[in-house]
């Protein structure tokens, strides 16, 4: 069974930094894209972040361009998402999402078909 697991979500204070990871069972990443996505109380999901699965391709939110950095390891079965100077508008719940595919992800809802629990990411003082 395809599974994706989020972690390393947290509180942390305005500037800080978190790594989410997103971890797969059931299935190799090899061949997956792989996109990050946040939801905030009541706003809608919102694409943060995608790669290819080659790793060759990656896409950012302009939002979060220049502050986060997505990254896989196939050996490891998980892709990454670095977050550097944290603001208080990054407090959302994080998912990770995949689809089978070797052309270039797109990071929004529609392209993946398996999706995460998500884990949530607070920043504040």
């Amino acid at each position: 069974q395809l599974q994706l697991v989020e972690s390393g979500g947290g509180l942390v204070q305005p500037g800080g930094s978190l790594r989410l990871s997103c971890a797969a069972s059931g299935f190799t990443l090899d061949y997956y894209a792989i996109g990050w996505f946040r939801q905030a109380p009541g706003k809608e999901r919102e694409g943060v972040s995608c790669i290819s699965s080659s790793g060759s391709s990656t896409n950012y939110a302009d939002s979060v361009k220049g502050r986060f950095t997505i990254s896989r390891d196939n050996a490891k079965n998980t892709v990454y998402l670095q977050m550097n100077s944290l603001k208080p508008e990054d407090t959302a719940i994080y998912y990770c999402a995949a689809r089978q595919t070797t052309v270039q992800a797109m990071c929004v809802s529609f392209f993946y078909d398996s999706w995460g629990q998500g884990t949530q990411v607070t920043v504040s003082s």
